[in-house]
């Protein structure tokens, strides 16, 4: 079985890569912090060390997850922790960076494009979300209310009062109501703006009880 494991060496000296005889492990694949410098990083292949370089807009963090263990750059200057980080973009259609999140509209949009290589490829928010640039990702239509109106993304206008009586009301101020067709959902005010809330596929909502249930 391949192992795999993301250390930071918080100190390599100023040893170049020729100066190090050999991998500290030497089975599995390891990748260690470059002491100065935050778009490269030591890798360890079995034993093999090489001296790798994130692509234009990621740096090495520890955490990886986007290609070959770099992140995106978005903290650099708190993750490279004074490390040399090279700012130059490399820009394409579409593409600040050759990797990146950015948003595909100046207005409200239930879309982003997310560039790999200078790509950009056009991925959908959950049902319900909009693209947020402020956290490079998708986020509640409410929390953008000056470029986005939540009734129209989420398609629910939530009652200024409910009944008292009513099922609804047992929730408020944050009153919820099914969706019509679909069972899997339910929508959620907040402060007067409607959410479109999931319920997840192994559930059901209930109308009589407004919560999802195990189906």
């Amino acid at each position: 079985m391949k192992l795999f494991s993301f250390i930071i060496v918080i100190s390599f000296g100023a040893l170049a890569l020729a100066q190090v005889p050999h991998c500290p492990e030497p089975i599995g694949e390891q990748a260690y912090a470059h002491p100065e410098n935050c778009n490269q990083f030591f890798l360890c292949t079995n034993g093999t060390l090489t001296l790798e370089t994130c692509e234009n807009g990621l740096i090495f963090n520890g955490k990886g997850g986007v290609h070959n263990h770099c992140a995106y750059n978005w903290n650099h200057e708190t993750e490279c922790a004074g490390r040399y980080y090279d700012p130059t973009p490399i820009s394409s259609e579409s593409c600040e960076y050759q990797f990146g999140i950015y948003e595909d509209s100046n207005d409200c949009s239930t879309s982003y494009l997310k560039c790999e290589f200078g790509v950009a490829h056009q991925l959908p928010c959950e049902k319900g979300l909009v693209y947020d640039h402020r956290i490079h990702g998708c986020n509640w239509p409410d929390l953008l209310l000056e470029k986005c109106n939540p009734e129209a993304v989420v398609g629910f206008k939530c009652p200024a009062k409910v009944d008292p009586r009513s099922p609804a009301a047992r929730f408020w101020p944050f009153p919820r109501f099914p969706v019509p067709n679909d069972p899997h959902s339910l929508f959620l005010c907040n402060e007067g703006h409607p959410r479109l809330i999931a319920c997840g596929e192994d559930k059901i909502f209930q109308a009589d009880t407004l919560t999802c249930e195990d189906a």
